[in-house]
This record gives C-alpha cells, sequence and structure tokens, in this order.
C-alpha cells in the first residue's frame, strides 16, 4: 500500500476565532476566510499539484459567491467535507437531537454542491463524544476526523480557557475528556469507546508526531518556520497516512483587517507568503519521502480494507 497524505482545510470563519478568544463578533463585510483564504490556499495547492479536503460550515453556504467557488474547486478534484451546520462549539454537549440536525442539515446543502448523498466529517473545536459517534454512524457518515490525541494541544487549550476567565473574557470554545488522549494515532474504526478501535465508524486522527506526539497542524508548521516545520515533517515520514490539517485562516494575517485579532491570535503576526512558503517546504519533504496526496475521501476509500 502505498504511503499517503490528505491535506484539509478547516473553514472556520473570523467570527468563530472572535468567539473563541471571547472578542465580540463584528457585523458585515465579507468573510476573510471564506474569500481570501480560500482564493490563496487554492492557487497554493494548485502550484503544488495536490487536492485539499475543505471542511465546510453549512451556513457559510448561504454565502452563492462563496457557493460557487466551492463549485470550482469539486470541478478541480477537491473534495468537500461536512464541518456541521453552525460550527458550535459545544455540540458534543447539545444533545443527539441537535447532532443529528446539525450534521445532516450540512450534509444536504453540500450534496446539492457536490451530488454525493453523504460527506466526511470534522467536528468543531476536535470534540468527540460516545454520543456523536453513534449519531454519524446511524447517518452513514463516511469517516470522521475529529479526534486530537495530543497532549500539548490539550494542555495548551485548557490553560488559554483559564486565563481567558481570569481576564473576564468568556470563550465560546470547550474541552475535550481527556479521554481523547487515549485513542489511537493511526486511522482506527472506532469501538465501544470513540477512543478505542473497534468495528465501527472509520476515524482519521488528527496527526501528531510518533511517540512525543506533538501536533503536525498547519497552525505549529506556521508558528515554526520552514526549516522547523520541514524538521517536524521528517518526524511523520513512515506513517501510512499523514492526516495534514490546515485552517483558511492559515493563508491569512494581520494586514487582512484582522489587527485586533492578532494581538491574541499570534499566527496572523506572521506574513501569510511565508506561511504558506512554509507549508509548501513541508508538502515537498512527504513528497521526496513518497508520499500520494490524495483526499480523505479516498483515503477513506483506500485504507478502509485495512482498519
Amino acid at each position: 500500500m502505498n504511503r499517503l497524505c490528505s491535506v484539509s482545510v478547516d473553514l472556520d470563519a473570523i467570527r468563530h476565532y472572535r468567539a473563541i478568544h471571547g472578542l465580540e463578533e463584528r457585523a458585515g463585510g465579507a468573510d476573510p476566510v471564506l474569500t481570501l483564504g480560500v482564493a490563496r490556499l487554492a492557487e497554493w495547492a494548485k502550484a503544488l499539484s495536490i487536492p485539499l479536503t475543505w471542511f465546510v460550515v453549512g451556513r457559510d453556504l448561504d454565502d452563492q459567491a462563496f457557493a460557487e467557488r466551492l463549485v470550482e474547486l469539486v470541478g478541480r478534484r477537491h473534495e468537500l467535507a461536512n464541518h456541521s451546520l453552525d460550527h458550535f462549539y459545544d455540540l458534543t454537549c447539545r444533545g443527539a437531537a441537535v447532532m443529528r440536525a446539525q450534521v445532516l442539515a450540512a450534509s444536504e446543502r453540500l450534496s446539492k454542491l457536490t451530488g454525493n448523498a453523504m460527506h466526511g466529517f470534522r467536528a468543531p473545536g476536535y470534540t468527540m463524544t460516545d454520543e456523536l459517534r453513534d449519531v454519524l454512524g446511524e447517518l452513514s457518515v463516511p469517516y470522521d476526523s475529529s479526534v486530537f490525541p495530543c497532549p500539548l494541544y490539550h494542555g495548551a487549550k485548557a490553560f488559554a480557557l483559564s486565563g481567558q476567565k481570569l481576564f473576564g473574557r468568556k470563550s465560546r470554545a470547550i474541552l475535550d475528556s481527556p479521554r481523547v488522549l487515549e485513542a489511537p494515532l493511526r486511522p482506527y474504526r472506532m469501538g465501544p469507546s470513540y477512543s478505542q478501535k473497534g468495528n465501527g465508524l472509520l476515524e482519521f486522527p488528527i496527526q501528531v508526531t510518533p511517540r512525543l506526539r506533538i501536533p503536525f497542524i498547519g497552525t505549529a508548521l506556521t508558528l515554526l518556520g520552514a526549516t522547523g516545520a520541514c524538521m517536524l515533517a521528517q518526524r511523520v515520514t513512515g506513517e501510512p497516512l499523514v492526516n495534514l490539517e490546515l485552517h483558511g485562516i492559515d493563508a491569512l494575517d494581520r494586514s487582512d483587517n484582522l489587527d485586533e485579532l492578532a494581538r491574541v491570535q499570534y499566527d496572523l503576526r506572521i506574513p501569510w507568503q511565508r506561511k504558506l512558503r512554509s507549508l509548501a517546504a513541508v508538502v515537498q519533504v512527504l513528497r521526496t519521502a513518497g508520499y500520494e496526496f490524495v483526499t480523505l475521501e479516498a483515503a477513506a476509500r483506500a485504507l478502509s480494507p485495512f482498519c
């Protein structure tokens, strides 16, 4: 079996980052993630000849220009996947009926664009529970990619949420159960618990390095710069699937009218061109190591018999 790499992009609009940091929502104007971020990452992927899996918040498809742009990307053999209807950070706390409605409504909107009946799923904030896993299974979702078994991320998120509370800012983000840290690092089928192997839903965990479990995601790679990012990439060469997750904000910086957010979102202080060069260097490391770049949908077809 060939070594595979899937590069995905979470299209979280700027309002969601403001919600994470406890900042008031701003009204009006096109969202830079859905305009500039998509355009820059699409060109980046084209230059590297790689397909992307775009995790789309269903409500954003009300923007006709954004929806049309995604249709163009599907025509280039990119994949559109489900990031829920409204991107509720506390989706796993809202009960099975709300979870089902959020997944199904977003999938129906995506189906109008792609013609596919169901789509892969990623939960807002990487949070997963057995109840959400059961909902996804009932809806015949082909794969999930939400589980992030990373102690560094879990600890940093807990620290950040505590700090925001101390300074009187209320974040909409929630902390996942520590049980997530018990989950496998490689693709697996979920068992009686979402963090255990079994015969259920196919899970593509968010990528971490073996042993030390350092997060191998866009935010970490762009903060490290090209040299550090390439060193980290060397640590994942050998994995059967490298599941590299990016965000639309990885292609933005403070010059995109994001000065206020850049005060608390440190990666916005790095020029977007430099961030994309770092990510391109990572792609080159993986390509040199023999990785074939595919969508998560294609990875699910290829790896399903082995999980």
